[in-house]
């Protein structure tokens, strides 16, 4: 993982004129695991590039003399802005050598940029494996061959509206043509579809925007003017009711049942709970530490009373290492072993369209709100970075906590009692 450094001001020569000579150079972050460097000597500055490699290793180059005593000429002696657009340069001359790009930007396909733009992705965000899925089954087999060059906004307009109409896929074996499914009876559907294309366009979006960062293609326009489609996102949040989440639980079997109750004790995604093992339970501050989330920090989730009696009994007598929930001892809960499980207690709790787990987390959040939890303890116990996601999913719930918020905290002026201002009569003029 690229390191992070504190970033030194390069960009004019007073500035540079002010730091101290030595051999270590100075550092000045321009892109995403590229820095610009500046190495000061008694007789002037050169500049340097640096680049993440992969595999925590760093890539550094000279790059030419600096303009401190010189002025540039773009060639042997360069400023700051020259400087900067060597280090891109080489940088992304090895990122594209690494990756297999073509050294020539007319050949440039969208499919290279895309695989280029992913190997990236596997050493920055947490969300590669999702990026990947999405282009593999919906940009590769469209644009992948295409240069980038030749797209243009109404190829990329007419492909995002296709997959906008296109039914969704469910799993189909290798091989096998693809099988989609019935959404005759889902009035949601268009919306879903069109949330999940808008998804889509993020991703290739972000493969064309970086080779156009690199200088791979002159223009950005083409998809720069193709806009995603608006007010698809605001779904209407599925929960449970206390009444049904104790039916659902009383209807599964006792493993499948200990992850309903985890679930709905914590508001804890079904990834993050299957990581929890007994050291990550804390008896004496009632909390579980979530040391990976989706948004790739730890959080500490604070139990309530039947959450920590909960966690006591899962953690009695194992090894500090051993998962705090799995279907079988020592194996963790995937997503495929709890599909049949969660459609069958579903099943018998009545519970009619099944749900799917993550609706136990949006239980956890919407009954929360609705007693009063205020909206920023709910996003930090959740692992939201502020209040926007729980704003926008769950603050419809919550009009009274807010009224009575309002009114027992907004100032008083002392404007009660009788008004002792008198009207003044009103005289027509003639």
């Amino acid at each position: 993982m690229a390191k992070t450094v504190r970033d030194a001001r390069l960009d004019t020569r007073a500035a540079r004129a002010r730091l101290t000579i030595r051999g270590k150079p100075y550092w000045r972050g321009i892109d995403p695991g590229t820095h610009l460097g500046y190495r000061k000597g008694k007789r002037g500055g050169k500049w340097l590039v640096r680049w993440y490699a992969g595999d925590e290793r760093y890539r550094e180059e000279l790059i030419g003399a600096a303009d401190d005593g010189a002025d540039a000429d773009g060639v042997g002696i360069l400023n700051y802005a020259q400087a900067q657009a060597q280090a891109r340069h080489r940088a992304t001359a090895f990122a594209n050598a690494a990756a297999g790009l073509s050294p020539d930007r007319e050949k440039v396909t969208v499919g290279e940029a895309l695989q280029a733009y992913l190997a990236w992705m596997e050493h920055h965000r947490k969300s590669a494996a999702d990026a990947r899925n999405r282009a593999e089954a919906f940009i590769l087999p469209a644009l992948g061959s295409i240069p980038i060059r030749r797209l243009t906004t109404i190829r990329i307009r007419d492909w995002l509206n296709a997959l906008a109409n296109q039914p969704p896929r469910v799993r189909t074996r290798a091989g096998k043509p693809q099988q989609y499914r019935d959404t005759t009876d889902d009035p949601d559907a268009s919306r879903k579809r069109k949330a999940t294309a808008n998804r889509v366009l993020t991703t290739l979006k972000a493969a064309l925007n970086q080779a156009w960062r690199d200088g791979l293609v002159a223009d950005d326009t083409p998809w720069r003017k193709v806009k995603p489609f608006g007010q698809v996102d605001a779904a209407r949040v599925r929960w449970l009711t206390v009444e049904e989440s104790q039916r659902l639980m009383n209807a599964s079997g006792p493993r499948f049942r200990l992850l309903v109750q985890a679930a709905l004790a914590t508001g804890c995604r079904h990834g993050e709970l299957a990581r929890l093992v007994v050291a990550d339970f804390t008896l004496t501050t009632g909390t579980v530490h979530v040391r990976e989330s989706k948004s790739g920090r730890g959080r500490h989730v604070v139990l309530t009373e039947e959450g920590i009696d909960l966690f006591q009994d899962l953690a009695a007598g194992k090894p500090g290492n051993a998962l705090l929930l799995s279907p079988e001892d020592g194996k963790p809960w995937t997503h495929n072993l709890n599909q049949r499980p969660l459609k069958d207690a579903c099943e018998h709790a009545r519970i009619d369209p099944p749900i799917s787990f993550h609706v136990l987390r949006h239980t956890y959040a919407s009954l929360a709100v609705m007693a009063g939890m205020p909206l920023i303890v709910l996003a930090q116990n959740l692992g939201h970075r502020d209040t926007r996601m729980v704003e926008k999913h769950y603050g419809h719930l919550a009009p009274s906590y807010v009224t009575e918020t309002v009114r027992s905290t907004a100032p008083r002026f002392g404007m009660g009692g009788s008004s002792k201002v008198v009207s003044l009569p009103v005289t027509k003029s003639r």
